[in-house]
């Protein structure tokens, strides 16, 4: 029987911010995937790739970003892909990536840093690769345990990822 095999894709966000380097430094730096730590602490039962495509807060990404990030996941030969993302425009980035066929494709990212204490950003990356066992082909938002169809899904007020509400 063959192994599940991931594809995990950092685009940077709060999920992979790190504490500054530079003394005095205030400005959060977009570091190491947060992926790479959170999957080292488990042993999973599936292979994976980790790469890192952009590191920049999600408010920083572009239209070219995001045609950077659809190029690398049409031409890669995963079926499943995990794309860790700032979360602000998290959905903008899955509803560019809905035209791609024949992948699984899951965004995840997280409301605190990996690095901080009481962070979710585990808790996220392990509901989107639980649900990569059980969803079919599409885009998909993994977020705060709950599933959301890219093209059904809006970041509320509060923070969090709701279902659209049909007009």
């Amino acid at each position: 029987m063959e192994r599940t095999r991931i594809l995990v894709l950092q685009t940077g966000g709060t999920i992979d911010k790190d504490y500054p380097r530079g003394k005095g430094s205030y400005a959060f730096e977009i570091t190491e995937p947060a992926a790479k730590r959170v999957l080292g602490a488990v042993n999973p039962n599936f292979d994976y790739e980790i790469r890192s495509v952009l590191r920049k807060d999600s408010l920083d990404m572009t239209q070219r970003d995001r045609r950077l990030l659809y190029d690398v996941c049409s031409r890669s030969d995963a079926d499943k892909i995990l794309i860790t993302h700032g979360t602000d425009t998290m959905v903008k980035t899955a509803r560019a990536l809905s035209l791609i066929k024949g992948k699984l494709i899951v965004l995840t990212g997280s409301l605190l840093p990996e690095r901080f204490v009481g962070s979710d950003a585990a808790f996220n990356i392990g509901t989107a690769i639980g649900a990569m066992n059980v969803l079919t082909e599409g885009v998909y938002i993994a977020m705060s345990g709950r599933i959301y169809a890219a093209n059904n899904v809006v970041k509320a007020n509060n923070g969090q990822f709701v279902e659209r509400k049909r007009a």
